[in-house]
């Protein structure tokens, strides 16, 4: 039943994007703000799919800590496709950091950008940095919310990947830095198209304390955002012990 719930959600998802492309290149010659307007109405059309055709819900915890508007840096855990989705549901003016590889896809690609997407070449080392920080800074200029995800990959449940020193680069005085936490991968993994039904939790954290040194900082949002993802996890795992089949590195350590 997973299998065939999790295949119509798939189908319908492309077909509707596929509906969507033709209005959405007519986008590409408006204003940036169209596009996030259009990326907004994908992302909640995606997400009542996902909460009607496979029974797949989330939770919002500590809403109070995003910023209603201006800049702000948001800093998650990956674990899911998911992820990419959520915080245009979720912010006023939401800016990811993505990888080249997906800017430079037809469609979805001239969409992304457009909407002020910041694309990283991830083989260009220190010149990639760079232009990162460049990027992610117009766009905190602007007053939009640069969302990062410090890991640079989906990382399975209960795992980790190293923190991108990179982050560090944008933080600065005065600029909301806010952690979120989440378990979306227990329901939605990185390498299969099968969704589980249940309840995904994201968690956005207080924002870090202003004037912090910048490796202070960096430790500061890895020890905060690991803490309360695996917490997420080891709650989602008490109420369902079959999720662990998607986190063996957490399961293994309960």
């Amino acid at each position: 039943m997973i299998t065939v719930r999790s295949l119509a959600y798939q189908v319908l998802f492309y077909v509707w994007l596929a509906i969507l492309s033709f209005p959405f290149t007519v986008m590409l010659l408006g204003p940036r703000e169209w596009m996030q307007g259009a990326a907004r109405l994908w992302v909640h059309t995606s997400l009542f799919l996902l909460r009607v055709v496979v029974g797949l819900r989330h939770e919002v915890r500590g809403i109070e800590n995003l910023p209603r508007g201006g800049a702000a840096l948001v800093v998650s855990k990956h674990q899911s496709m998911w992820d990419t989705l959520i915080f245009h549901a979720l912010l006023p003016d939401p800016i990811y950091v993505l990888k080249k590889e997906l800017a430079a896809m037809p469609f979805f690609g001239w969409f992304v950008m457009k909407s002020g997407c910041v694309a990283v070449d991830r083989g260009a080392g220190g010149k990639a940095l760079r232009q990162m920080a460049e990027g992610a800074k117009a766009a905190l200029t602007r007053g939009s919310q640069v969302v990062i995800f410090p890991e640079g990959t989906r990382t399975a449940p209960g795992a980790k990947a190293p923190y991108h020193s990179g982050v560090a680069l944008l933080i600065s005085d005065g600029l909301p830095v806010v952690p979120v936490a989440l378990n979306s991968g227990l329901y939605w993994g990185r390498h299969t198209l099968r969704q589980r039904s249940g309840t995904i939790v994201i968690e956005i954290l207080p924002p870090l304390p202003p004037g912090m040194e910048r490796k202070a900082a960096m430790r500061e949002l890895e020890d905060r955002i690991e803490a309360a993802s695996r917490r997420l996890i080891d709650e989602a795992l008490e109420k369902n012990p079959a999720l662990a089949e998607a986190a063996p590195c957490a399961a293994a350590t309960r």
